[in-house]
């Protein structure tokens, strides 16, 4: 039986633990996608919390504060969680390539070797001895030396230190992140030659987001197709494959087909896996909505999903005691769709741990 657009979206809601879930804590759901976009903090915190019902915003932010998951530069470059037990061998995998995609824009930057090296020093000085610091702290620190730290400086000498594995995620001080020397934060670091890294990463991947292909993992991993391609001869005899349109699609387990007499509803946050780590979107995300859900500078908004396909927007307004959710649908949904996204808002709420007000703007 031959895949359809919507087979591999429904397919992908099982993979990425939408439709349904086994893992009981943040860091066996992170370390099973292999890595989560998390550049929107808050939201990247629901995008495991929408994967894991039982789990709280407070139990994610307990993960990252003990260090089970961290938050860091790790590909393409832009910020993700992974699990700790993962981010040495990850970034030393992935590490060299974006540097080398930086070098132009740290040449602007004057920011020599040498000046990133005074500022790794600066750093290590700093915060030894579980000393985690806000962005704030780290910028006064640096320039007690003279290191220049605006016009993005900053943000681009904090990703080296995080590339060179000197710093990570730390715990959270007065509602404001912080970060922390890696070699404090993870004791036990696992060790991969390349081959192996590679190989990892492939299968993780694949496990966790087929059905994909090839240029889908390049894209999210950041890495080169020739990378890609030895990774994937490594572990290939682990997945089934179908080529559709001449584009071959890797996934662990036969396709799940559609369950026609059960709608699944998911408000998904910005930036979701489920949406940007794929190249092409078009099984959830059809090319008449693509502008809608994406904006032109790669702004991925949140999006209401029924049975893979999303089919809308939404945006949540935390207050004190309450948290609003706005809808916007791209077509009409009748009274029973509505019911079902209501639903789901009711779970954001109790992940928030806060009452729910729905709003149907369209």
């Amino acid at each position: 039986m031959t895949m359809t657009l919507t087979d591999i979206a429904t397919t992908r809601l099982s993979s990425q633990q939408l439709a349904t879930t086994t893992f009981k804590s943040a860091k066996e759901l992170v370390a099973f996608m292999g890595a989560m976009q998390a550049q929107d903090y808050a939201m990247a915190k629901w995008a495991i919390g929408v994967r894991l019902p039982q789990t709280t915003d407070k139990l994610v932010q307990e993960a990252i504060d003990k260090g089970e998951i961290l938050r860091t530069h790790v590909m393409r470059p832009t910020w993700h969680f992974v699990a700790a037990d993962d981010v040495s061998w990850m970034i030393e995998l992935t590490a060299p390539r974006i540097r080398a995609l930086l070098k132009s824009r740290q040449a602007e930057l004057g920011l020599s070797e040498t000046i990133i090296a005074k500022s790794f020093s600066v750093m290590e000085k700093t915060m030894t001895g579980d000393n985690h610091l806000t962005r704030d702290q780290l910028h006064a620190e640096l320039g007690k030396v003279k290191i220049a730290t605006d016009e993005n400086r900053l943000s681009h000498l904090m990703m080296y230190a995080e590339l060179d594995g000197i710093v990570c995620s730390g715990i959270t001080k007065d509602n404001k992140q912080t970060y922390a020397l890696l070699e404090e934060r993870v004791k036990k670091k696992k060790k991969f030659t390349k081959e192996e890294g590679l190989a990892e990463l492939v299968k993780r991947y694949f496990s966790s987001h087929g059905p994909a292909n090839i240029a889908d993992f390049v894209w999210w991993s950041g890495l080169s197709m020739t990378d890609a391609r030895n990774g994937l001869e490594l572990v290939k005899s682990n997945f089934h494959s179908q080529t559709i349109d001449s584009e071959t699609y890797w996934f662990s387990d036969a396709f799940v087909a559609t369950q026609k007499n059960k709608q699944q509803v998911h408000l998904l946050p910005a930036f979701d896996e489920f949406i940007i780590s794929y190249k092409k979107r078009a099984a959830s995300l059809p090319a008449e909505h693509h502008v809608k859900a994406v904006s032109s500078n790669g702004i991925f908004r949140p999006t209401i999903v029924i049975n893979g396909k999303v089919t809308g927007l939404w945006k949540r307004t935390v207050k004190k005691d309450k948290v609003l959710i706005e809808t916007n649908f791209f077509s009409a949904h009748d009274k029973a769709t509505k019911n079902l996204i209501e639903e789901s808002a009711q779970a954001f709420g109790h992940f928030l741990g806060k009452k729910v007000e729905v709003l149907h703007l369209k």
